[in-house]
C-alpha cells in the first residue's frame, strides 16, 4: 500500500502535515476530511532507498520508551503530546524518527496499533497486540504498564542468558588466538634451532612442527574454509528442518541444555500470560507466543495446541509430548485451565523460572570455566613442553 505526504490546516488555522497509508489519493482526503483538516496538498512518497544492518534501535530503548509513555498516559497526558515529548527527548535518531512517525499516524486517523504495526521490527505482533486490545477495552494506561513489566523482565532474562554465555565464549576466542599465534610465529623459532642440531627430536616435538608447519602451509585455506563452514551452517540453521534440528540440540546439551530449557518456560509462560492477563483471545495469545518463542521445538507444541483447542482439547496434551515441559508446569497450567486462572499460574510458574534461569547461570558458569581452564593449561602447556624437551635431551647429555 502506497505512502501519501499531506499539508493542511485544522478548523483552529493550525499548520499540520503527515503520512498515511491508503489506496488512493481520494482515501487520504476522506480520512482527513474526516478529521476535519483542510487538505493543503497530497503527493505520494517515493519510496526510500536505504541499506541498514539491523534496526538501529535496541529493546532496552523499546522498553523505556515503554515504561515512559505508561507513565505519560497514565498520568491523564493526551496520546499525541506523550509521542511528541518521547521523540523529542530521545537520543537515538532512529527511535526519535519512528516515534514521530507513531505520531503522525495517530494524528492522521490511525489507531496507535495500527501506527505501531507499520513498524514490525520495532514493536513486534506481541506488542501491537497488547496495545490493540487495551485500545478496545479503554484501559490502555494498565495494559502499557504490563507490557512494560513483560518486556523488561524478558529483556533481564535474555541477559542473564547471554551473560552465562559471554565469559566462556571470550577465554574460547582468546585461547584459540593465543594457540595459533605460538603455532604460527613461536614454534617455526624452535623449528630453526632445533633445525641445526641434527639430532631425532621427541615425539611430542615432531608432531607440534608439523601441525605448524601444515598451519603455516594452508592458513589462507584453512581460514576461508571456517567462513565458508560458519556461512553454511548459518545458512543450515535459517532453513525450518536446521532450526529445528539445531534447537532439539540445545536442549539435550549438558548444562546447557538445562539452562536454555528453563529460559525457554520462563519467556513462553511469561509471554501466553502477559496476553492472556490483557485481553488477548487464547487462540490468538498462542499463535502470537509461538512466533516469539525463539524456539522451534517449543512453536511446533504452541501451534499443537492451537489445533488441540480448535478441536476442543486443552493445551496441556500438546505441551507434554514436546519433552520441553516439566511435569510440574503442564500440571500447573492444567489447573490454571481447570479454574479460570490460566494467566495467574503462567505468570506464577514464570517467576519461579526466572529463579531457576538464575541457578542454572550460575552452574553453567561454575562448571565451564574450570573446563576451559584445563584444556587451556593442556594444549598451549602441551605445545610449551613439546618445544622444551630437546633442550632437556640435550642438558641431559652434557
Amino acid at each position: 500500500m502506497p505512502v501519501f505526504e499531506y499539508k493542511g490546516k485544522t478548523l483552529a488555522g493550525a499548520a499540520v502535515q503527515g503520512q498515511l497509508k491508503a489506496k488512493s489519493k481520494q482515501d487520504v482526503e476522506r480520512v482527513l476530511r474526516q478529521n476535519r483538516i483542510m487538505v493543503k496538498s497530497i503527493g505520494k512518497k517515493a519510496p526510500d532507498i536505504q541499506i541498514k544492518i539491523g534496526t538501529g534501535v535496541k529493546k532496552i530503548e523499546v522498553s523505556r520508551f515503554t515504561r515512559q509513555f505508561a507513565t505519560m498516559i497514565g498520568a491523564g497526558l493526551p496520546m499525541v503530546q506523550c509521542l511528541d515529548i518521547l521523540a523529542t527527548q530521545q537520543q537515538n535518531k532512529e527511535m526519535a524518527k519512528i516515534i514521530s512517525q507513531v505520531k503522525e499516524g495517530v494524528q492522521g486517523g490511525a489507531t496507535l496499533s495500527e501506527a505501531l504495526a507499520r513498524h514490525p521490527k520495532i514493536f513486534d505482533h506481541l506488542y501491537t497486540n497488547m496495545v490493540e486490545a487495551g485500545e478496545v477495552g479503554g484501559a490502555l494506561d494498565a495494559i502499557l504498564v504490563r507490557l512494560a513489566v513483560y518486556r523488561e523482565k524478558a529483556d533481564k532474562l535474555v541477559r542473564k542468558v547471554k551473560g552465562a554465555m559471554v565469559y566462556p565464549a571470550v577465554i574460547v576466542v582468546v585461547a584459540t588466538g593465543v594457540t595459533i599465534a605460538m603455532l604460527t610465529f613461536i614454534v617455526p623459532v624452535f623449528a630453526q634451532m632445533f633445525g641445526g642440531l641434527n639430532a631425532e627430536l621427541p615425539k611430542p616435538t615432531q608432531i607440534v612442527l608439523q601441525i605448524s608447519n601444515f598451519l603455516k602451509a594452508n592458513f589462507l585455506y584453512l581460514f576461508f574454509g571456517t567462513i565458508g563452514l560458519l556461512g553454511g551452517f548459518l545458512w543450515w540453521k535459517k532453513t525450518p528442518s536446521g532450526a529445528l534440528m539445531f534447537d532439539k540440540g540445545l536442549l539435550v546439551m549438558p548444562v546447557l541444555g538445562n539452562l536454555v530449557r528453563k529460559s525457554s518456560v520462563a519467556r513462553f509462560t511469561r509471554t501466553l500470560g502477559t496476553l492472556l492477563s490483557s485481553g488477548v483471545s487464547i487462540l490468538e495469545a498462542l499463535e502470537i507466543t509461538a512466533k516469539t518463542s525463539g524456539n522451534h521445538v517449543i512453536a511446533n507444541a504452541i501451534n499443537k495446541s492451537v489445533v488441540a483447542i480448535a478441536e476442543g482439547d486443552t493445551i496441556t496434551g500438546p505441551l507434554k509430548e514436546s519433552g520441553v515441559f516439566p511435569p510440574m508446569v503442564t500440571q500447573m497450567i492444567s489447573v490454571g485451565e481447570k479454574t479460570g486462572g490460566l494467566d495467574e499460574m503462567l505468570s506464577k510458574i514464570a517467576d519461579f523460572y526466572d529463579e531457576e534461569v538464575d541457578d542454572a547461570v550460575s552452574a553453567l558458569t561454575s562448571v565451564i570455566e574450570p573446563i576451559i581452564i584445563v584444556l587451556m593449561g593442556i594444549v598451549i602447556g602441551g605445545i610449551l613442553i613439546a618445544m622444551y624437551l630437546p633442550m632437556f635431551d640435550i642438558i641431559g647429555k652434557i
